[in-house]
């Protein structure tokens, strides 16, 4: 995780700086629009690094910190130093709270509620905290303990946060530019042989609606692929009998078939 840029920790320092944000603020207001740039410009290096913490995200860092940019210009115009707040202090909540609805309206392909995907945020951010700190992946557990929530909610955030991004099938599979084939490519296709099991099974039902003899002759003419001749001379009929109950077994079969 990208280290915050903070101003110089010496109370010197630190004081010099809050005179100096308070005097770009007041010749701001008086509108003077070089202290408003002087201002932005002060603390870009705050703003970047902020927008950095989630360079992991399908935005490019790019775009990421243009959003913080506009937290920050946003925090210059609004920040009142009177309230005794630094403007760092001010600053920070103020572009983290820009990047959060950035991401909250703008890269959902698939949108859940707003709650989960503030969690979605936080999860995110946790996990880089968390690396940081351990060296290692946090587990999912050690992210419900740094967030103070449930396994289970970790988890529904993770599982949302994976399907943020839709991918095309026209996309390549793969980043290799050796490899040219796309997803939709590579997609499984229908099995045939689940069409032939449904129509199995209904057949199956189908001839529990015929008598015996039926299903008999039946069977040995599209079963076992007898010629009438030899179905005759095996149950002991005329061949014309046979093609008549045939026949006959066809069209109930058809006229029980389930509707289209």
């Amino acid at each position: 995780m990208t280290t915050v840029v903070r101003p110089p920790s010496s109370a010197p320092d630190r004081a010099k700086r809050s005179r100096d944000d308070r005097r770009l603020t007041a010749r701001r207001r008086a509108g003077d629009p070089d202290a408003r740039e002087a201002l932005v410009r002060r603390y870009m290096p705050l703003a970047r690094s902020l927008a950095l913490r989630y360079r992991r995200s399908p935005e490019s860092n790019d775009d990421l910190i243009q959003v913080a940019s506009l937290g920050l210009v946003k925090a210059v115009d609004r920040w009142d130093p009177d309230r005794g707040l630094a403007f760092s202090s001010y600053a920070v909540p103020t572009i983290l709270g820009e990047l959060r609805r950035h991401f909250r309206d703008s890269t959902w392909d698939i949108r859940p509620g707003r709650d989960l995907q503030e969690l979605c945020l936080a999860v995110e951010e946790a996990r880089d905290a968390l690396w940081s700190e351990n060296g290692r992946s946090p587990t999912v557990q050690d992210i419900a303990d740094y967030l103070g929530r449930r396994q289970e909610e970790v988890l529904e955030a993770l599982q949302a946060t994976d399907v943020r991004s839709l991918r095309s099938l026209d996309a390549p599979a793969s980043d290799s530019e050796d490899d040219s084939a796309s997803v939709g490519e590579l997609t499984g296709a229908d099995d045939p042989g689940f069409d032939r099991v449904e129509a199995a099974a209904s057949l199956e039902r189908l001839l529990g609606t015929l008598d015996e003899r039926s299903r008999e002759i039946l069977q040995m003419r599209f079963g076992e692929d007898m010629l009438q001749r030899e179905i005759a001379e095996r149950v002991g009929i005329s061949q014309m009998h046979v093609s008549r109950i045939i026949r006959g077994a066809l069209e109930r079969l058809y006229a029980a078939r389930p509707p289209a």
